[in-house]
Parts: structure tokens; C-alpha cells; sequence
């Protein structure tokens, strides 16, 4: 059976556990997450199951939307409650002016260290094996767009925003930059994914809800079909307006196509022309052996 499930993950479960669950429940072998989401966050959390699993990488590249809880005065060494307490101090002297011109730098393009406790690599292991072990090792600055960063309540010393973000964002590491940059500290207390690409919260599914319809022998019609998944891209290149034309009957356009990087052909996917098109474009990409631009 191929196609995408919405599940809405609870607090405590890894999103390995998740797709576990999903392959026990449904019985089919190949499955996937397309974002990982820690254990105590919840939210949005989409799994590909068969030939939907080659859809994960480009998934993943979609924006997401971020409910975070930030309690400032406390340092911990993962920048999550989860972690170990590494510092406190009183906060009661922050205010929301404060907090409102920090988190002005905070906006657009910005720099974020991955936190000691994430699967970043460090040669060749991740970072949380080493963390586990005592060993902090020096990480680099990585690129991270907040398209946008918004409070939605302030209650000292906890602050919640909305935020809506590219790949490989931190939202942890948020936290504990904007912290120190009010000279208190901050650790992230919660966090939901509210929507990853056009997934939204209110239409996910809980576990519960999953093995319901599994039992009732439903389940498939939880199942968004692939090609919805593509009406996403599909928008984007309509509003950018780069591939206007048919690619049917026109080599100078195939050609073009043949030259871009496989993400950007899946964020300005053909207009009208679904899955079908997409999985052409790869096989003559990988048949051609334009690999480099990947």
C-alpha cells in the first residue's frame, strides 16, 4: 500500500517508535518518517509507507510550523527540560520589550549550532553517543530560515512563540540562543509541530485513533495518496513561474529539466502533471548520470 499517514505523535515516543507502530499495525515492510520530532515533543509527524518512502527526503525539505514553550532562567545540557540543569538564574527581571527586540536577530537567515545531544555526525558518530559518553566536542555553525518568529504568550518566566521554519532547524537551540542573548539562559519546556508541509495538526491522526482503524479495517482511508502529496510543489512553481511549459515534446526544456538539482525539481515540480512526471524526471537523471548537483 503506498501512500502518506498524518500521525499526530505523542510526548514519549520516539518517531522510530512511531513507524515501529505503523509497520506492526498496517504489515507493510517499507516505511519511513520524514522529520524526526524528539521524544518529548508532539505534533505532525508524517509516515511514507511504500513507494511513498521516496518521497521522505524531499518531504523533509518542506517548511515546518513550531509551537514552542521556552522557560527562561534554566540551562540544560540537550536545551530541552529533558536535559541535565547546567545553570539558573532569576529571570524576573526580563520583560516583553526584551524579549520582543531579541528575537528580532532571530528572523530571516541566521546561524545555529546543533546541540551536543542531535544526530549530527562528528566523525563519522552521532553527536548524542558522544554527549552520552561526557564528551563535548566543538560543533560548526549551520545555516537555518525562519520565515517567521511570532510570541503568543508571555508569562515570566515562559515565553511561547510560533514559528515557521526551513530544514535542519533547531528549535532547541532557538531556545538557548535566545537565552543568551538575554543574559538568563532558556531551555525549551514543549513543543509541537504544528504543520509540516501540508500536513496540518488538526487533520492528524493519534496512534489510538491508527489502531482503531486498523482493527475496523479502514486504515487505508487515513492514507493521503502521493499525489496530493505533490500539490504542494505544484503551487510553488505556479507562483514562481519557472517551468511554465509543457516538458511534452520539448527536449530544450528536458534538457533543463536534466540540469537542476532533484530538490529543486520537486519544490518546482511540473504543474499538472503529478507523480508520474516526478519519478520520470529521477529515472532519466539517474540514467543520465547527472548526480553532482544533488
Amino acid at each position: 500500500m503506498d501512500g502518506i499517514l498524518n500521525i499526530n505523535k505523542p510526548a514519549g515516543k520516539t518517531s522510530y517508535a512511531i513507524v515501529a507502530m505503523v509497520k506492526r499495525l498496517t504489515d507493510e515492510k517499507h516505511v519511513g518518517h520524514a522529520g524526526t520530532l524528539d521524544p518529548m515533543a508532539t505534533g505532525v509527524l508524517p509516515v511514507c509507507l511504500g513507494q511513498a518512502t521516496r518521497l521522505v527526503e524531499y518531504l523533509m525539505e518542506t517548511s515546518k510550523t513550531y509551537r514552542a514553550e521556552i522557560e527562561f532562567g534554566v540551562s540544560t545540557d540537550s536545551y530541552d527540560r529533558e536535559g541535565t540543569v547546567t545553570q539558573k538564574c532569576d529571570a524576573s527581571a526580563v520583560t516583553l520589550e526584551q524579549v520582543e527586540t531579541a528575537l528580532i536577530s532571530f528572523r530571516g537567515v541566521i546561524t545555529q549550532v546543533p546541540p551536543m545531544y542531535s544526530a549530527v555526525k562528528h566523525q563519522g558518530k552521532p553527536l548524542y553517543e558522544l554527549a552520552r559518553a561526557g564528551i563535548d566536542v566543538e560543533r560548526k555553525g549551520r545555516t537555518a530560515k525562519i520565515y517567521s518568529l511570532e510570541i503568543r504568550d508571555w508569562q515570566n518566566p515562559f515565553l511561547t512563540i510560533e514559528v515557521t521554519c526551513g530544514k535542519g532547524t533547531y528549535i532547541r537551540s532557538l531556545a538557548n540562543d535566545l537565552g543568551q542573548a538575554l543574559g538568563c539562559g532558556a531551555t525549551l519546556s514543549n513543543l509541537q509541530r504544528s504543520r509540516c508541509g501540508i500536513f496540518e495538526i488538526n487533520e492528524a491522526v493519534t496512534p489510538e485513533n491508527l489502531e482503531e482503524a486498523c482493527r475496523g479495517g479502514y486504515w487505508e482511508s487515513l492514507l493521503y495518496p502521493m499525489d496530493s502529496i505533490l500539490s504542494l510543489w505544484e503551487q510553488r512553481l505556479s507562483a514562481k513561474k519557472k517551468l511554465s511549459q509543457s516538458v511534452t515534446g520539448h527536449w530544450s526544456v528536458w534538457r533543463k529539466i536534466l540540469r537542476l538539482p532533484l530538490r529543486a525539481i520537486f519544490a518546482e515540480l511540473i504543474p499538472g502533471k503529478g507523480t508520474c512526471w516526478a519519478f520520470c524526471i529521477l529515472t532519466l537523471k539517474k540514467s543520465c548520470g547527472n548526480r553532482k548537483s544533488i
